[in-house]
């Protein structure tokens, strides 16, 4: 972590989990600090966000059922598994599905629209996308995603750099 602070934040929250948990969050939280972002409280949750964009990427915290949550935003992405792509379906797939709004018409988010929202392409040919500045829970995250996971939160951390790093210096 990039100070004192944070760290002591970060290892709190740790503490709750199961080992094995902890070590993988705590993986990710050092990589995320090592591309510059910084962590901090927010309500009950933990968020990564880089000075240099001011932009959310990953957040730790609870879900509504109290279990522990790792949330990625990773909409600039693509090629990614079988298994992100089932994260993405899940998002798109809900009851109360909202498309994501800056595909029709003007949006905060820079870069191109294709890369800021995620999308996912059923069976049947339909496409729906999601808004993209939204971190999206990676259930069971574990040992084994680790490889992916940060392989997605540098390209995410790239795409930020390049379109939101310039609009907000």
């Amino acid at each position: 972590m990039r100070t004192l602070k944070q760290t002591e934040i970060l290892e709190e929250y740790l503490s709750g989990l199961q080992p094995e948990q902890a070590q993988v969050w705590r993986e990710l939280a050092l990589y995320l600090a090592g591309l510059g972002y910084d962590l901090k409280r927010q309500r009950a949750n933990l968020v990564f966000a880089c000075p240099l964009h001011r932009k959310q990427i990953a957040k730790i915290g609870f879900d509504k059922a109290g279990e522990p949550l790792f949330a990625l935003r990773f909409s600039a992405c693509r090629g990614y598994s079988p298994r992100f792509a089932e994260i993405v379906r899940h998002a798109v797939d809900k009851e109360k599905y909202r498309e994501a709004s800056c595909l029709q018409e003007e949006c905060y988010c820079k870069g191109p629209a294709s890369q800021r929202v995620y999308m996912y392409e059923f069976p049947n040919g339909e496409k729906r996308y999601h808004c993209g500045a939204v971190a999206l829970a990676i259930p069971g995250l574990n040992a084994a995603d680790l490889p992916e996971a940060k392989a997605l939160m540098e390209e995410e951390h790239r795409f930020l750099m390049k379109y939101e790093a310039e609009a907000s210096v």
